[in-house]
């Protein structure tokens, strides 16, 4: 086999993505397993601030990504990668040494650091014909390294690391293992004629393309955007608070509590993901992801009636996480990939994907913010419950009118339109 074989071989552009965006959630969600008990900040609660402070660099990141992402070149995301990720364990360790509350601040320039990294990965992915099964990898690692990070965390806590300095220990465990992935990524080969035939070239999108693609497809983009955000929202009270979940739920603290729940909802997306790999047909395989999407926001509130009437804990928990993760994914994977195809446009996928994370993030932390209007004494854990039925309900209203655009759009006719007719 020659090395441009290998290099482009299923398996390693697979394991390069995975673990690198794998790696990189352990710069930046081990401070979740802590609880920073009896700690406060102008009678707000402390670990709320720290999610807040992450989250509201993430989202800046996320604005950021829609230009970067969108011009990246391919040796340019290399280089990004590694600053990116080296600053992040800088500010963690900057965490570690600035006192409370002052090294919120640190945080939130981790955050901001690490923010673009999955749209730099997503470059090295798209446009190619097994795109769904890479991305469906690439998935699979932010939902597995979630729990395995926490898992890390409470261990590093449980032999005494003090709260403040666990991040950055965390962090300098993974950095080696990082850089190792980042190098296997630098040697995947650009998509082949085949694949640009078949799935579109993906190329820089300046700001005045991106406008006007959006502008063609408004009604369902934003469908597309409401769906993550509803799930973003979901995700993030699931993640950032799962130690506080679990403990409503009657849990006591197990770092293996958060690794086997997370790696049955990897499993169980990973599968549903994949099929639309043997989808060749780009609106079929585009149908079925909205279809998925569908079925998660369902078993949510569905879920949560099971819950009241008696189902056990910790399968409710992996159910909230199938219902979460099956329409995020179907964005990550399907829905932004197929759409390119659909249209014939020349782009990237990383700028549909960098619209709908910035929006979402921006979300997450207005709901924060709010939690604080929630009567005195309410639980993350009926926070989430609440957040289930209602999201779920309107999630699956959103599916349906986005379903029923692009259908008029795209099912009834010989083939896409592109965007300069769609305007017009």
């Amino acid at each position: 086999m020659s090395l441009r074989k290998l290099y482009s071989h299923p398996a390693w552009v697979t394991i390069a993505a995975f673990g690198t965006y794998f790696c990189m959630y352990g710069f930046r969600k081990p401070y979740t397993a802590a609880t920073y008990a009896h700690s406060a900040f102008l009678h707000l609660d402390y670990k709320v601030l720290l999610v807040i402070s992450q989250t509201l660099g993430y989202a800046l990141a996320k604005w950021i990504g829609i230009k970067v992402v969108s011009e990246a070149t391919r040796g340019r995301r290399l280089l990004l990668l590694v600053a990116l990720i080296a600053l992040a364990e800088v500010m963690l360790l900057l965490f570690g040494a600035t006192p409370r509350p002052w090294n919120i601040v640190c945080l939130l320039l981790d955050g901001l650091c690490l923010g673009i990294v999955y749209g730099l990965v997503l470059g090295f992915l798209e446009g190619r014909r097994n795109t769904e099964a890479l991305v469906a990898g690439l998935c699979t690692s932010f939902i597995l390294a979630d729990g395995v990070t926490k898992t890390v965390g409470s261990l590093l806590l449980q032999r005494g690391v003090p709260e403040n300095w666990m991040p950055a220990c965390a962090g300098a465990l993974f950095l080696v293992p990082t850089l190792l992935f980042i190098g296997m990524l630098s040697r995947v080969p650009a998509p082949s004629m085949a694949d640009i035939a078949h799935r579109s070239e993906r190329v820089p999108m300046p700001a005045a393309i991106r406008r006007r693609f959006f502008r063609a497809y408004a009604p369902g983009m934003t469908g597309i955007v409401l769906i993550y955000l509803f799930v973003t929202l979901l995700r993030g009270l699931r993640a950032d608070f799962a130690p506080e979940i679990w403990k409503g739920l009657g849990y006591r603290q197990d770092p293996a509590l958060f690794t086997q729940s997370e790696l049955l909802v990897s499993l169980g997306v990973l599968v549903t993901s994949g099929l639309t790999i043997y989808m060749w047909n780009h609106y079929r395989a585009f149908r079925f992801s909205l279809l998925s999407g569908l079925t998660g926001f369902i078993l949510l509130p569905l879920s949560v009636w099971a819950l009241v009437h008696g189902l056990d804990k910790f399968t409710f928990m992996v159910l909230i996480g199938l219902g979460v993760y099956l329409p995020y994914v179907a964005v990550h994977t399907t829905l932004i990939e197929r759409l390119m195809p659909l249209t014939r446009e020349r782009g990237t996928s990383g700028f549909l994907m960098y619209v709908a994370d910035s929006v979402g993030y921006t979300g997450y932390i207005l709901l924060m913010l709010f939690r604080y209007l929630a009567p005195p004494g309410e639980s993350i854990l009926h926070l989430l419950l609440r957040a289930c039925l209602v999201l779920g309900v309107a999630g699956a209203g959103v599916v349906l009118f986005t379903g029923v655009y692009f259908h008029r759009r795209f099912a009834a006719r010989p083939g896409p339109v592109p965007v300069e007719a769609a305007v017009a």
